[in-house]
């Protein structure tokens, strides 16, 4: 008897799946009403979920959704990352290729725009930081970033100036390809590795050591997050 055998055809379907199902139905509406409650409610009904399994799943409704389509584009390109093969390559091409990636994996650009408007406003300013910031971060790990001191912090800062900017710079973009964005890219990365190598300089230079001893010392008291097993609510195998 197989895996499948034992499938029960009546069993309820995951809360990712529905609001997988509630996603791809706004995404119709979008180029028109964006991220409104009048995308939410005419996918909700497309869809043919209850009203009411809609908004516990997704209680700010399209908000929710415009997050779970930044979140399916990150997991897209970490599922493509996966299958690059990068031998050879300098660490800021890596960098740009990831990039480059995340982009290509949009089949919706003026989602992206209407999302983009959203997150800019005030009351959800917050959101669209904390999604950017989980680009950036998964681009890093997926590369094998093991930094764990201010350089975890640095680099992810870095990266996120750069991938907003070149999101900013390919919504306008009607170049063929978007080979102008690409370019655009490669600058921007190119200015970071040129501040990187100042602080490289500075930091070797004899004359200027002792002026960044306190410096020093502040930046490695500074350490990556780590998540935590020992908080109300967590579970810790039994030891033995």
């Amino acid at each position: 008897m197989t895996i499948e055998d034992h499938t029960d055809p009546r069993a309820e379907p995951e809360a990712g799946d529905i609001i997988g199902q509630l996603l791809d139905a706004a995404l119709l509406h979008v180029p028109f009403d964006g991220w409104s409650a009048q995308t939410f409610a005419a996918a909700v009904e497309d869809a043919g979920i209850t009203p009411a399994l809609a908004e516990a799943l997704c209680p700010r409704g399209a908000v929710d959704l415009a997050v779970a389509f930044h979140k399916r584009g990150d997991q897209l390109v970490l599922d493509r990352l996966a299958e690059e093969d990068m031998t050879g390559l300098r660490f800021r091409d890596k960098i740009a290729r990831a990039v480059r990636l995340r982009l290509e994996v949009v089949d919706d650009k003026e989602a992206v725009r209407r999302g983009t408007t959203l997150f800019s406003l005030p009351q959800y300013a917050g959101d669209g930081v904390r999604l950017i910031w989980g680009t950036v971060d998964a681009i890093w790990n997926a590369l094998g970033d093991g930094s764990e001191d201010i350089n975890w912090y640095t680099k992810r800062g870095s990266l996120a100036g750069v991938y907003s900017a070149t999101v900013l710079y390919w919504l306008g973009d009607d170049s063929l390809e978007h080979q102008a964005s690409w370019e655009f890219l490669d600058r921007r990365i190119d200015n970071v590795m040129q501040f990187e190598k100042l602080k490289a300089q500075v930091q070797s230079n004899p004359l200027l050591k002792p002026l960044l001893v306190g410096p020093n010392w502040l930046a490695q008291q500074i350490k990556a997050p780590s998540t935590r097993d020992d908080l109300p609510g967590s579970w810790s195998a039994p030891r033995r």
